[in-house]
């Protein structure tokens, strides 16, 4: 099982990276659309659908992102930004306030309009910060990313040597507070490594990074938390079987999902003017 983990997720980092330097700009729209799709194939599944309404989630998702790219295409950058900016708000209010809350009071949403509203509050905000963040720099892609990898590693790892304390047994088992703890400690060490290697490219200050880096650890955990909560309620053990060794494509974005979306917020606000 480690040994396919393992193989499939260096293929996939490998294709990744030729995709994110080397695709021209309407390749890269075209391949991030492709992975929101497969994203709304897989909530569809696990928020048991009828096939119209799977069918109607999947095309409006897709009508979703192809109106943002086409508003862009036709607006400044400025214009672009204030457009974007109340698509992320949504994604931090989901993040910071709403799933949180759903966790802790245990929430069993079955409905199917707000099943959709939540993946496409998931998924579209995710979809637009790939888009957003690659064309303020692929580097930058890169590096949100990777604090996510670090942490996800750091935490299967430090969970396994020294997990005992149980993170939240009722929607994760598998999940520790001492692997929350290797996630910290990877992150510091991967934004120390960067910082020191690449300052000039990501600027800031370094306990700033650090600080900033530690939140984003904790989003992660939210967005993996909630997406076994979904499962847990849906009676799946992984989103999809796409990847060997991972699963689905959800089982591996989730907890991208509810952090580029923050990033893309934070960096945007920065630039309008």
């Amino acid at each position: 099982m480690l040994k396919s983990r393992v193989i499939t997720a260096l293929i996939l980092l490998v294709v990744f990276v030729l995709a994110l330097f080397e695709l021209p700009i309407a390749g890269w729209i075209a391949l991030v659309i492709l992975l929101v799709l497969q994203g709304a194939s897989e909530w569809a599944r696990l928020s048991k659908f009828s096939s119209t309404n799977a069918n109607l989630f999947w095309w409006s998702s897709l009508l979703m992102m192809l109106g943002m790219t086409w508003y862009d295409s036709q607006h400044s950058y400025q214009q672009q930004l204030l457009a974007h900016l109340p698509i992320y708000a949504v994604s931090a209010l989901l993040w910071v306030i709403i799933v949180p809350t759903w966790l802790i009071a245990g929430w069993k949403i079955k409905h199917p309009l707000l099943l959709a509203l939540t993946g496409w509050a998931v998924l579209i905000p995710t979809g637009l910060a790939m888009l957003d963040l690659r064309v303020i720099s692929p580097w930058l892609l890169l590096f949100m990313m990777g604090l996510v990898w670090v942490a996800d590693i750091s935490a299967y790892f430090a969970g396994r040597r020294f997990g005992k304390s149980k993170l939240a047994p009722n929607i994760s088992p598998g999940k520790t507070w001492e692997g929350v703890a290797g996630a910290i400690l990877g992150v510091s060490v991967y934004v120390l490594v960067v910082w020191f290697n690449a300052k000039l490219e990501f600027g800031g200050v370094l306990p700033f990074m650090l600080l900033a880096s530690w939140w984003w650890v904790g989003l992660a955990v939210i967005g993996d938390l909630f997406e076994s909560a979904i499962k847990r309620q849906a009676g799946v053990k992984d989103s999809g079987a796409l990847l060997p060794g991972h699963g689905g494509l959800l089982d591996r974005i989730d907890a991208l999902t509810s952090t580029l979306p923050l990033a893309a917020l934070v960096i945007l606000m920065q630039q309008i003017k």
